[in-house]
């Protein structure tokens, strides 16, 4: 599997990265296990989970992989601090106190002195972003992380911090943002990307296929096995034209290849620029196979474009400024 330097760092990643989302959440150690094995055999490297994945047990079952059957010095371990989940509450506490004693967690749970890459899981609107952005020193001078990036920022923000960083020497410089991306979402490419290729961070894209919707499974339905009936959601939910006309695009480019959706979509999103890593949270060892496949496969120019034009986002301002 290639590897891609993320952003203008030296941190180099695989262009697959292995999402843990479901970790401990639906996907039990011996599945994680059988899906780790591949992603690592295939040549990936970049493996992300989170201290508030399923309360910990996402980062506690990868730590007892690392430690029994993929060598912890074969991967890149990315982990995100500052969100937590109490049923469905949601808390976010981005202080300086809060980010530290997440990553000590975060380092307990995974069995490891350090992570490759340590990123803010989202915005703390009641915390000064210099704080957030201290822990992050705090935590690569001590050792603990080796990079620190950021995630779900917009543009302005991500433009705020990393400028912050780059003010003063001595302060850790941020080499990533890791955002919803996919043929699906693209309004990341309004200022989030723009801002990103500015000040140098690599964009690390989750949810590549738009939870599922892009394998085109819920065209005619939902599946009992899916995601989406999980969750409680029905067809209503994805049946907007606009997203009917990306999925409908996608399979059309699949079936003229010969080919899966998963692999149309991954490799579209793979070539957009400032994408170091596409990471896939594939729950069954199946979804990463099919995702592994992926990357044998480069679109034709036409289709890119074609595609392109179907999901192209409404630029909003200043460019549709009348």
């Amino acid at each position: 599997m290639e590897l891609r330097a993320l952003g203008r760092s030296g941190l180099k990643v695989s262009r697959l990265g292995l999402g843990t989302m479901t970790w401990g959440a639906g996907t039990d150690p011996d599945e994680a296990a059988a899906i780790l094995v591949a992603f690592h055999d295939a040549g990936g490297t970049l493996v992300d989970t989170a201290v508030s994945y399923a309360q910990g047990d996402s980062e506690r079952i990868l730590g007892a992989l690392i430690a029994d059957v993929v060598p912890r010095s074969e991967l890149l371990l990315a982990s995100k601090a500052g969100l937590s989940w109490d049923g469905d509450q949601r808390s976010v506490n981005t202080s300086r106190g809060a980010l530290l004693n997440a990553l000590e967690e975060s380092l307990t749970n995974l069995g490891v002195d350090h992570l490759d890459l340590w990123q803010v899981h989202t915005v703390d609107h009641s915390v000064p972003a210099e704080e957030t952005l201290a822990a992050l020193d705090a935590a690569v001078s001590s050792g603990k992380v080796r990079y620190a990036g950021l995630s779900n920022y917009p543009g302005w923000r991500t433009a705020q911090a990393a400028t912050w960083q780059r003010a003063v020497p001595g302060r850790t410089p941020l080499v990533s943002n890791q955002v919803r991306y996919s043929l699906l979402e693209r309004g990341v490419e309004r200022e989030v990307l723009p801002a990103c290729a500015e000040l140098g961070l690599g964009i690390l894209a989750y949810s590549p296929l738009g939870g599922g919707v892009l394998t085109g499974k819920y065209r005619h339905g939902v599946p009992s096995d899916s995601r989406g009936a999980a969750q409680g959601r029905s067809l209503a939910s994805y049946s907007d034209s606009r997203q009917v006309g990306i999925v409908e695009a996608v399979a059309t480019a699949a079936d003229g290849l010969a080919t899966s959706p998963i692999t149309v979509a991954l490799s579209w999103l793979r070539n957009r620029p400032g994408v170091a890593a596409a990471i896939v949270g594939a729950r069954t060892l199946g979804q990463l196979t099919a995702a592994v496949q992926s990357l044998a496969v480069e679109l034709p120019l036409e289709i890119q474009l074609a595609l392109d034009d179907v999901s192209a986002p409404w630029s909003g301002y200043p460019e549709d400024v009348r």
